[in-house]
């Protein structure tokens, strides 16, 4: 075993653990608070906009597993882009990615706040919201391995709870129990009976793209748990394969059985849709049941949101684009600097959710998926210039190549590019893309200022991963 120094990472996270991180990201808000959104936005259609999004991540996550699994390494698709598109490219998508996890964790601890208030409604939302900030900074000061095993509860407890309220539903749709709201019918014929499969046109379609960006937004901290992985060879292929059974049952299939309960127009954006319905439908014990899971998952997504953005943020010093004291670990080897900032940025959720809290969750899910988007299109531009620098040879030893080079990652990279012109193009969204565009602007004038030209960030060290093994 290797000494260990204050700037190494511990290898502590196991297979299970990364799986369930991924899931842990990808299954929260997004989901149980965010689909509202989109199902009121394309109608029964949305299904249809789950699936072809579906698809380009999961090819995100085939071109971030390529570059992981041939360099499993902290700071992951940063460092890629610093080596193959250059230092700027390497910064501008680190820090991206950082703000991305704080957007999203805005996000997230928003809805906790929206949750708790299912039971405490007379209790303000921010006071919830503090609350949650706390509690999660503090869990992420303890050692990743404790970090892995939370992660992997409250991810097992929402995917156990998912599946158990497909079953039920489809329990309700075939024997027709718990229907108690007079007016509501419990059919599938729900689907195309109110108004049509795709009431609101093409139009609707394309509308309900970014908030569905936004719910798969986080997935790729696959890439960035790399460099604390156990075996990641094995570990990151296995959990990137998974993602489109993810997205089929835990949100095609999830989202089917909803609408099928009940008309899809009827479903608000005043709390979570699986609450709601469960509440409606007269099964108020399975609406308290599901409102702990909803919780449990906020809780779970804003846990990886923080740990994500401290690695990144870790990497980012490591390569000297990020104040060195970022790469300060603690005792149980957390880089607890990148934490304790994380959680003053999400202390903004508090002062937003006083303020302005009835329009606070779709301001942030429209800029997070601007910042998501980035950096998406950016692992698939790194890992197409990755290949373009790659001989013959070297091509064949890829352990997780990329399937049906070179037109899918084109065609992923277009599609991203599209959902930079839909943001653009309705004006609930545009403010998100001024907001990006300004990010990306100060982020440029800031490598300028603070990063010394001409310094050799991007390269990738040829020696042995430093990183010790436990």
């Amino acid at each position: 075993m290797k000494p260990q120094n204050a700037t190494d990472l511990k290898r502590g996270l196991s297979a299970r653990h990364i799986r369930f991180m991924a899931l842990g990201s990808a299954i929260g808000t997004g989901l149980f608070y965010g689909s509202a959104s989109a199902i009121k936005l394309a109608g029964p259609a949305v299904l249809l906009v789950y699936l072809i999004a579906g698809a380009a991540v999961y090819m995100v996550m085939r071109a971030l597993g390529e570059m992981a699994v041939r360099n499993p390494v902290a700071g992951s698709f940063s460092e890629y882009a610093s080596t193959y598109l250059g230092p700027m490219a390497g910064f501008v998508l680190g820090w991206t990615y950082a703000f991305e996890m704080i957007i999203v964790c805005l996000a997230d601890i928003t809805a906790f706040g929206i949750y708790m208030g299912f039971w405490f409604p007379e209790v303000p939302r921010w006071i919830w919201v503090l609350g949650i900030v706390l509690v999660i900074g503090a869990l992420n000061l303890c050692s990743v391995k404790v970090f892995g095993e939370t992660e992997f509860w409250l991810s097992l407890l929402k995917v156990g709870a998912i599946i158990a309220m497909i079953l039920a539903g489809f329990g309700i749709l075939l024997f027709g129990f718990g229907s108690a709201s007079g007016d509501s019918v419990s059919h599938v014929s729900n689907l195309w009976t109110q108004g049509g499969f795709m009431p609101n046109g093409i139009g609707g379609l394309v509308a309900a793209l970014a908030v569905v960006m936004f719910a798969f937004g986080g997935i790729e901290i696959i890439g960035v748990a790399a460099g604390e992985a156990r075996n990641p060879e094995h570990v990151i292929p296995r959990a990137i394969n998974a993602v489109p059974l993810r997205i089929l049952l835990f949100y095609v299939l999830t989202l089917f059985v909803l609408m099928s309960l009940y008309p899809w127009q009827d479903i608000g954006s005043q709390g979570s849709p699986f609450v709601q319905i469960f509440d409606k439908l007269g099964i108020s014990s399975a609406a308290s049941v599901l409102n702990i899971v909803v919780i449990s998952a906020a809780v779970s997504a804003i846990n990886s949101d923080i740990f994500g953005a401290g690695r990144m943020m870790y990497g980012l010093a490591k390569q000297g684009q990020a104040p060195k004291g970022f790469a300060q670990l603690s005792a149980n080897g957390v880089p607890w600097m990148t934490v304790l900032v994380m959680g003053a940025a999400l202390l903004c959720g508090v002062v937003l959710n006083y303020l302005i809290p009835e329009n606070v969750f779709l301001l942030i899910a429209s800029i997070a998926t601007f910042a998501t988007v980035w950096v998406w299109l950016m692992i698939l531009i790194t890992q197409i210039a990755m290949r373009r620098s790659m001989s013959a040879e070297e091509v064949a030893q890829l352990k997780f190549p990329v399937p049906f080079w070179p037109v899918a990652p084109i065609v992923a990279t277009l599609f991203m590019v599209f959902v930079f012109a839909v943001l653009g193009y309705f004006p609930d969204t545009q403010p998100a893309l001024i907001v990006g565009a300004v990010w990306i602007v100060l982020l440029l004038v800031a490598y300028r200022v603070w990063v010394k030209p001409g310094r050799d960030t991007g390269k990738l060290q040829a020696k042995a991963d430093p990183l010790t093994r436990t």
